[in-house]
């Protein structure tokens, strides 16, 4: 009998401190909760990326990237363009569902981009003016000519426009401007069809620039002032090209040309996840690490400023590279440890406080178990003085049985002991009064020996 008043006093005893601990721990909880939610989400498993026409190098860049985060589980959706321009008005656009985009220099003029971030340059995507004759230096002696100068919405024809403004040559003049780029417009200039084409970055491909040059009577426009344009157009780069490099044994071209040319940027939306863009600047190193006819090995991606703020988790990625976590481990359980790490952080500061607090309230749960009977037997008490009858006096006995059974059913840890027997005391202290000698009790209390 002993060892079962035993057990169940154990039993009420841990009840007692779970109903003191347990609201605490619901509160630590869901503070937890809201901090994860809000300041650190598990990174998405989906990305949307807007590259550019499906026959464009933006496409390929993307789609490499895609195959690249494919490794780490993370599935990279890629959207068909027009080419820069649209992509940044679809970055820009809230409903739209876009979480980064390749975007070319230059074609950010007059929008406010300050909601958007850069995870750095990516490769040159240079402007290649061929022209009828020979003999150009600059592109203000092209006015009163046909320009093939971009389809809407690329960011060839946003380029082109801002070139031969600067130039003083706009839309309305004397001067043609043509929407022709690519394929189109060089078979729009070997045909006559139109005396100049601007290509840029998809559009002057190696192949193409050398049918071009088969051409008899078409020329390449020598920047000569190349350092002129990198100066009133930040985003613009000055580029050689060397004699040779587009065919070493024609040597094609035969002298070197200067070029101008802006960076293609990969552009994302500030809710982009830091562990993503980690992954991303990794697959573009990969992807445009190495040399080509434009580039040194290692001179792209970089955190270089342009035209959009390089992000923050991209500057510390550029400094020192991916966490240490993010070295040693996969990519899903790298993502699992950092964020249980952030999650130690609300939970020491709540908890270790909140701990504190349970022993205060589990002795108020104890005690408050023996405080309620003071109120019943104060108003017993106050009715033995209002000259109660004896039939009165027979029902207060009878509810002060009712009392004293009740209390010696509780189970009262033993540290809390004299308390139990304070009120017991207190109750014969009142049977007194009622003028009956102290009772004794058939039910033993349950305090644990």
């Amino acid at each position: 009998m002993k060892r079962n008043d035993a057990h169940e006093s154990s039993s009420h005893h841990w009840r007692d401190y779970a109903f003191s601990l347990g609201p605490l721990i619901a509160l630590v909880i869901l503070a937890v909760g809201l901090f994860v939610w809000f300041v650190d989400p598990a990174p998405p498993s989906t990305l949307t990326i807007s590259a550019g026409p499906r026959d464009s190098s933006f496409m390929v860049v993307a789609k490499r990237y895609r195959q690249i985060l494919a490794r780490n589980h993370i599935n990279l959706v890629v959207l068909p363009s027009e080419g820069s321009l649209d992509n940044l008005h679809k970055l820009l656009d809230k409903k739209q569902k876009v979480d980064l985009a390749l975007v070319q220099g230059g074609v950010g003029a007059g929008l406010d981009t300050t909601s958007l971030m850069s995870l750095g340059n990516m490769f040159y995507a240079p402007i290649i003016v061929l022209y009828r004759g020979q003999g150009v230096t600059r592109l203000s002696e092209l006015a009163g000519r046909r320009i093939a100068v971009g389809r809407e919405g690329s960011g060839t024809r946003v380029m082109s426009l801002s070139l031969l403004k600067a130039n003083g040559i706009e839309p309305g003049g004397a001067t043609a401007l043509l929407p022709l780029d690519g394929d189109a417009a060089a078979k729009a200039l070997t045909d006559g069809t139109v005396d100049v084409a601007m290509l840029n970055g998809d559009s002057a491909t190696r192949g193409m620039m050398l049918r071009v040059f088969e051409q008899p009577g078409i020329s390449v426009l020598d920047f000569v002032q190349a350092d002129a344009y990198t100066r009133r157009f930040p985003y613009l780069n000055e580029i050689d090209i060397t004699p040779g490099v587009l065919d070493l044994g024609r040597n094609e071209p035969d002298h070197t040309v200067r070029l101008i040319s802006p960076t293609v940027e990969l552009v994302a939306r500030e809710s982009l996840h830091p562990a993503l863009s980690d992954l991303l600047i990794e697959a573009a190193q990969e992807v445009h690490g190495k040399s080509d006819l434009l580039q040194h090995a290692g001179e792209f991606p970089n955190p270089t400023v342009r035209e959009f703020r390089i992000s923050d988790d991209a500057v510390r990625y550029y400094k020192s590279g991916k966490g240490f976590l993010y070295r040693e481990l996969p990519f899903w359980l790298a993502s699992v440890v950092d964020r249980t790490l952030v999650f130690l952080v609300p939970v020491l500061v709540l908890l270790f406080p909140a701990l504190r607090l349970v022993p205060a309230v589990y002795t108020w749960r104890v005690r408050s178990r023996i405080y309620r009977w003071y109120g019943a037997l104060i108003s017993i008490e106050r009715s033995a003085y209002d000259n109660a009858t004896e039939e009165q006096r027979a029902k207060l006995l009878h509810q002060l049985d009712h009392i004293e059974g009740s209390i010696n059913r509780m189970k009262m840890p033993l540290a809390h002991a004299d308390a139990f027997y304070v009120l017991r005391e207190h109750v014969n202290f009142v049977r007194r009064r009622l003028g009956e000698a102290p009772h004794q009790p058939a039910t033993a209390s349950r305090v644990p020996a």
